[in-house]
């Protein structure tokens, strides 16, 4: 039925009433656009043949619509049908009538645009193309050649890769139109010529590009061809991207000398050349390198030459040495007249500061050829320059010199002070002038924020008087956004007023009324913006914390809009900690007009499920406590610990912290009031004994916990029994099986100290409890024993045990325990207990090392507890270095040697943290072991050193700093385990003293990229019998050496040539084994983002390694721990990818393109592609 009333439709077509065409043309159009329309293969040529009649019909408004109907016409007839049409159309573009001829162009784009699947493309491309560079060869007017260029353009812009055997000949037929004496056919060969670039091979590319060099080289050319060559190397460049970076050699040097011997008129010549340049630095970091100062200096000398003319972003660089110059000049090109030629010279300025910043950030300005020290000697110069700019009439001028003003303070931020005073004429016409916009006001705000943040009050307080009055008549502005920016600055110029309580250098009394009306006329309006509220709200608690003693009038005024605007929803987190700012005020300024109504507020949130709302809450509250305790009543106590008590759980550490915090604050200013102990332990002790069993509790949340069971005991009416039992009970395993080992070290540290907090009568029957635990034989309550001694190890390294005899013997006892977890802790305890009193315990232990041959490895443990807590608490060291050193060295020194592992890395350990508080004996008995012949001992000492080199600065440090190229060099060593110990210790000074080994990286990288290469030696089968096991003894090495390199792209990227390490160390790390390859995806990821250029010049061989990891498929037999290992590979290699394709440029490599697609044309990989990403 469809089918004959298409018919119809098709008679009416070709009737002779145009608007009868018309209308059935119409009715066509809507046919073929309904999804379910299909067309048999006797309708298929009538209908295509009419469409195509069509096309030439006299009236141009059914032509139009003919070809409106190819678009779906495309996609509902046979590939062979469409093929035939694109034949014919192109026939009537080369050698049809000229009336024709648009609308068989406009045919052909319409068909090409519609063309989705590659098999009816690469028809169409083995139809067309010949035709299309016939045409574009043969045909005798530049219009017809032009349709041809136009449309082979589209087409290889879509389809380029899918004809790669015609190439050569396509191209060599479009490089000969470069010459055409018509500048339209150029033009449009240029284009032509681009949209092929991509898709071309290495060898062709060199090919054109070695072309269109020798055209260029033939300095008799005319001028427009020479151009058009310009124009030709420069699109290349932009559409191959990082793919041109081998021909840079040839081309840099021939577009340099066409600038500099350009006539001077031939302006368009120079800037088709700069523009080249342009596109080289942005797309070839990596090769244009050597060429950078050679362009910066060109763009330079351009810039100064013609005043209307600027195209100096070339100026980017990091070449430090340039840096003073490039200031220089743009500081005197300030004078411009043109407008947008000054802001370009603003950006340009702008991104020169950054990159500035960038260069040298963490270093100081002490060498006086870094860019920094080179910038301050230039500030003076800039600042008159922008004075000069701020007396100028345009708006846009001012602005950008405000934004170049505030850069210079980001990077250099004390470097105003001696130039401020000159600025403030500037500052105050931007605020005051009539004319001025709110874009301009906002910068010189902004301006003025960031300098008086950075610099010393004592600057500003001459030029207070002259910069308050426009400050303060800003924050009357009409402008929510010019409001709010000039309260943040009435935030600091209140600082700069009173920068401390004791005595001021400025009177800032007279300032004190307008500040505060001004701010008040803000913060009591209630229809206004959000940030103005949130603004008004911060700006004025700085005001009541600074001046409080000179507004006790106007407090009870104020204090009570504070408190109005915690109830409500989107200003009450701004409310509650200007609240925090007034308690901590030292004024003590009298709140008691609104504290309670405040406390019983601030109570209410707790509640809430906003959690930044509750952290803020919670600090507000300790402040008010701790300055207002005695204004509190007890019943606010009550409900407050009641309200803190369900914030305390191991699902928000900080939170847990915090509230803590305030329940120690509480018991400790309020300890005689009955109640509030009581309603602590009623409220938080519950829930403080359920957080004591996680096994997540550390850090500042344990440190809380352990405050707070000090402060309950000495707190009203608390039994330290109790409290002591249902610790000790909170040890039990509970049905689900034991405690974790973080949980027993948590109730271990709370015991000892709470048994330190109760005194020493209570902490001596303690010890005898649990003395009187481990004298129990009976081996079925092992965790009672366990917790026994590890409260003992906690409590003897705060207290001297000395008075409790043979203690040590009991401890020891244990070490016969069947039970690891047992043995361990009672090394941990012996090692505790002998912090306490070295004098007396340590020979002890010392002695038994070397008597009880099969306790060995236990008591060394108990000798490095000693000696790490020696080197973190720093007390007891004068105590360890008098007697035992040289005793305990010989001992561990004669345990190098030993054939176990675990004993070797204890000894190391050991060295590792003497050599921390003993580094001139040390280093050098070490520095002697390196050349020793067993290479047990060499591995120990490179550990050892690996343990010295800690993250705080220590006294170590300047000897190890001459002596760590002995230790590293063993990375060179002819055994493995000793060079893996040696990457170890270069890793881990890496990450914790980069500048220790900086100098040395020259010779130490080759080594380390050494140990990245599968070394067939070390791979050896071992005949199992049924079948053959193949183990490779370089993998761990391999593994350590790549996280080596991770570590060191972090902290000396500087220091390394990332592409001399790319090709072909991580390209093999990429194919290497599971444990390798997961550390050089993340090596890749790292690269991608911090050295983009080095990767994208060799993305090509990349991308095959990472796609063999992605298409990886285990065995069938695998079991399930191999299938998981695979999919964490794979998504590990998807986050790579996903790096990769951030590069700008990663897109013109047509491998990463094809890696691309297949995976979003897999489903699987797409979805974990995707999940990925939104990590």
């Amino acid at each position: 039925m469809a089918n004959l009333n298409i018919t119809n439709i098709l008679e009416k077509m070709t009737g002779k009433d145009k608007d009868y065409r018309y209308m059935a043309t119409s009715d066509l159009l809507s046919e073929l656009n309904k999804e379910s329309f299909k067309a048999d293969q006797d309708l298929e040529p009538k209908l295509t043949s009419t469409v195509l009649q069509q096309l030439e019909d006299a009236s141009g408004d059914v032509s139009g619509l003919a070809v409106k109907c190819l678009a779906p016409l495309v996609k509902k007839v046979g590939e062979d049908k469409v093929v035939d049409m694109t034949n014919k159309l192109c026939d009537k573009l080369i050698n049809g009538k000229e009336q024709h001829r648009d609308t068989a162009s406009i045919a052909l784009k319409t068909i090409i645009a519609e063309v989705m699947t590659p098999s009816l493309a690469e028809k169409i491309l083995v139809c067309i193309a010949p035709q299309l560079i016939k045409g574009v060869n043969t045909a005798k007017g530049a219009e017809i050649k032009c349709e041809c260029l136009d449309i082979l353009g589209d087409v290889l812009h879509r389809f380029g890769n899918l004809i790669t055997k015609d190439h050569e000949y396509m191209l060599t037929a479009l490089l000969s139109q470069l010459g055409s004496n018509q500048a339209s056919v150029r033009k449009k060969s240029v284009s032509c010529i681009a949209s092929l670039a991509p898709s071309l091979s290495d060898d062709l590319l060199a090919k054109a590009t070695l072309q269109v060099v020798q055209l260029l080289k033939n300095r008799s050319a005319k001028s427009d061809i020479t151009r058009t060559n310009i124009q030709m190397i420069g699109s290349l460049s932009r559409s191959v991207g990082y793919r041109f970076g081998p021909h840079l050699a040839e081309t840099v040097p021939l577009l340099i000398s066409y600038c500099t011997s350009a006539s001077e008129n031939d302006e368009e010549l120079r800037e088709y050349s700069l523009q080249a340049l342009e596109s080289f630095m942005l797309r070839c970091p990596r090769d244009i390198s050597p060429y950078c100062e050679v362009i910066l200096n060109l763009a330079l000398e351009y810039v100064s030459y013609d005043p209307n003319f600027t195209d100096s972003m070339e100026e980017d660089t990091d070449e430090e040495g340039q840096e003073e110059e490039d200031d220089d000049e743009s500081a005197n090109e300030y004078t411009d007249d043109e407008d947008n030629v000054k802001m370009d010279i603003f950006n340009t300025f702008i991104e020169l500061l950054r990159q500035t910043g960038n260069v040298t950030k963490g270093q100081g300005d002490i060498d006086e050829s870094s860019p920094r020290w080179l910038l301050k000697q230039e500030v003076p110069k800039v600042v008159k320059s922008i004075n000069r700019q701020l007396r100028e009439k345009s708006i846009k001028t001012k602005v950008g010199a405000f934004s170049v003003l505030k850069e210079l303070v980001v990077v250099l931020p004390d470097c105003l002070a001696d130039h401020f005073g000159s600025l403030v004429p500037g500052i105050e016409k931007a605020l005051n002038d009539k004319s001025s916009t709110s874009n301009l006001k906002i910068e010189a705000l902004v301006f003025t924020r960031l300098v008086m943040a950075s610099h010393s009050p004592s600057v500003f307080h001459p030029y207070i008087k002259a910069l308050s009055a426009p400050i303060l008549s800003a924050i009357g502005d009409r402008y929510y956004k010019v409001t709010a920016e000039a309260l943040r600055v009435c935030g600091e110029l209140v600082r700069v007023l009173r920068p401390n309580l004791e005595a001021s250098a400025v009177d800032f009394k007279p300032y004190i009324g307008p500040i505060y009306n001004a701010i008040l006329g803000r913060l009591a309006n209630q229809d206004q913006d959000q940030e103005v509220k949130e603004c008004a709200i911060s700006c004025m608690s700085l005001v009541v914390s600074t001046f409080g003693d000179g507004l006790q009038r106007e407090l009870p005024a104020c204090l009570p809009i504070l408190v109005d605007r915690m109830g409500n929803e989107i200003t009450r987190l701004t409310a509650v900690k200007a609240f925090s700012v007034i308690a901590n005020s030292p004024l003590r300024i009298d709140l008691s007009c609104v504290l309670d109504h405040v406390v019983s507020e601030l109570t209410a949130f707790l509640r809430k499920a906003n959690r930044a709302l509750r952290q803020a809450t919670l600090g507000t509250l300790n402040s008010l406590v701790v300055t207002y305790g005695g204004q509190i009543g007890s019943s606010s106590y009550e409900t407050i610990i009641a309200e803190l008590s369900t914030l305390i759980s191991d699902m928000d550490l900080h939170m847990t912290a915090l509230a803590l915090e305030l329940c120690c604050t509480i018991m400790v200013d309020r300890k005689s009031i009955q109640n509030v102990g009581l309603a602590v332990r009623n409220k938080v002790l519950p829930q403080a004994l359920i957080l004591i069993r996680s096994a997540l509790l550390q850090g500042q949340a344990l440190q809380a916990l352990q405050r707070f069971f000090a402060s309950l005991v000495q707190s009203a009416n608390t039994s330290f029994d109790a409290l002591l039992d249902s610790l000790i009970s909170a040890a039990k395993p509970s049905q689900s099986g034991g405690l974790a080992k973080q949980a027993l070290s948590s109730i271990a540290k709370c015991v000892a100290v709470l048994c330190l907090a109760a005194g020493d009568q209570k902490c001596a029957a303690t010890i005898e409890m649990l003395k009187g635990i481990l004298k129990d034989d009976s081996a079925s309550n092992s965790a009672k024993q366990h917790m026994a001694l590890l409260c003992l190890g906690e409590i003897g390294r705060r207290k001297d045990l000395s008075n409790h005899v043979h203690i040590e013997n009991i401890v020891i006892e244990s070490f016969q325990s069947p039970f690891e977890e047992i043995k361990s802790a009672a090394s941990y305890a012996l090692g505790n207990i002998a912090v306490g009193n070295l004098s007396k315990y340590l020979p002890f232990i010392l002695d038994q090392i070397d008597n009880q041959q099969k306790k060995q490895y236990l008591l060394l443990h108990s000798l490095k507890e000693v000696i790490v807590r020696q080197t973190v608490d720093h007390n007891g060291q004068s105590e360890l270095q008098d007697s035992n050193i040289e005793k305990i060295l010989a001992l561990l020194f004669n345990h190098c040697e030993s054939e176990e592992e675990g004993v070797r890395n204890v000894v190391a350990e050991c060295l590792g943290k003497i050599a921390l508080i003993e580094p001139k004996k040390l280093i050098p008995a070490l520095k002697v072991r390196t050349s020793s012949p067993a290479a047990n001992t060499r591995a120990t000492v490179a550990i050892a050193i690996k343990y010295s080199i800690v993250e705080r600065p220590e006294k170590i440090d300047e000897i190890m700093y001459s002596e760590i190229s002995t230790f590293l060099m063993l990375i060179k060593d002819s055994d493995r385990h000793v060079r893996r110990a040696a990457v170890l210790a270069l890793s881990t000074a890496a990450h914790n003293k980069p500048n220790l080994i900086k100098g040395l990286l020259p010779e130490l990288l080759p080594l380390l990229y050494d140990q990245t290469v599968i070394k067939q030696e070390l791979v050896r089968t071992v005949d199992l019998g049924p079948f053959k096991h193949v183990v490779d003894d370089g993998l761990e090495l391999r593994k350590a050496a790549f996280e080596c390199v991770d570590t060191l792209l972090d902290s000396c990227l500087d220091q390394m040539n990332p592409s001399s390490f790319i090709v072909p160390f991580l390209l093999s790390g990429l194919g290497d084994h599971y444990d390798v390859k997961m550390p050089c995806h993340l090596i890749l990821s790292k690269l991608a983002d911090k050295c983009p250029s080095a990767v994208l010049a060799v993305l090509d061989s990349i991308v095959e390694p990472i796609e063999k990891t992605i298409s990886h498929k285990p065995k069938g037999d695998a079991v399930k721990q191999e299938v998981d290992r695979n999919e964490d590979m794979i998504r590990s290699a998807l986050r790579a990818i996903s790096s990769l394709s951030r590069i700008s440029g990663s897109d013109y490599s047509m491998r990463f393109k094809n890696l691309m697609n297949k995976i979003v044309s897999t489903p699987a990989l797409a979805e974990k592609y995707n999940s990925v990403r939104s990590e």
